[in-house]
């Protein structure tokens, strides 16, 4: 993924000279988030690790979702991209964790959420700041920008 290299480069010089540690929780991306920084040559000084939470029995188990929130508002929503990254942050120990969930296609999950939708959050301490995208192309396109959406937060709330 050439294209979200520069940015996987600042997020790693920006964790790296604020001395912080960075974890993440993916879904959709399938670990494209963490596999992009650790392309970036020194990302081990600040890239922790990460979790693929395909499946909501593995957000549940391992991140902390609740089966409240994938009931009510389900696993694309944006209260379950904040737990995934809260609960990110607390297993894996690190000062910010960023996630994604979302429906990549082409095929829908069965409710009304379009294809394309995609919730990104990043956790940091004291605060977990969630957005919503929608993005269009085929599968990889919207993964891309998925993981170029979530870079993007987590060098945001890096440098806030």
């Amino acid at each position: 993924m050439k294209a979200l290299e520069p940015l996987a480069q600042a997020v790693v010089r920006a964790g790296i000279a604020r001395g912080v540690t960075i974890g993440t929780a993916e879904s959709l991306t399938a670990g494209l988030i963490a596999s992009t920084l650790a392309e970036v040559s020194g990302a081990s000084g600040t890239l922790a690790g990460g979790i693929i939470s395909y499946a909501p029995r593995i957000k549940q188990a391992l991140l902390g979702v609740s089966q409240a929130v994938l009931q009510s508002d389900g696993a694309v929503s944006a209260p379950c991209a904040r737990q995934m990254a809260e609960g990110a942050r607390a297993l894996l120990q690190v000062d910010f964790a960023v996630s994604a969930t979302g429906l990549a296609g082409p095929l829908g999950d069965g409710t009304q959420t379009p294809v394309g939708t995609v919730h990104i959050a990043c956790a940091a301490p004291g605060k977990t700041t969630a957005q919503e995208h929608h993005f269009t192309g085929d599968r990889q396109a919207v993964r891309e920008q998925a993981a170029s959406a979530a870079l993007t937060l987590l060098l945001d709330t890096m440098q806030a």
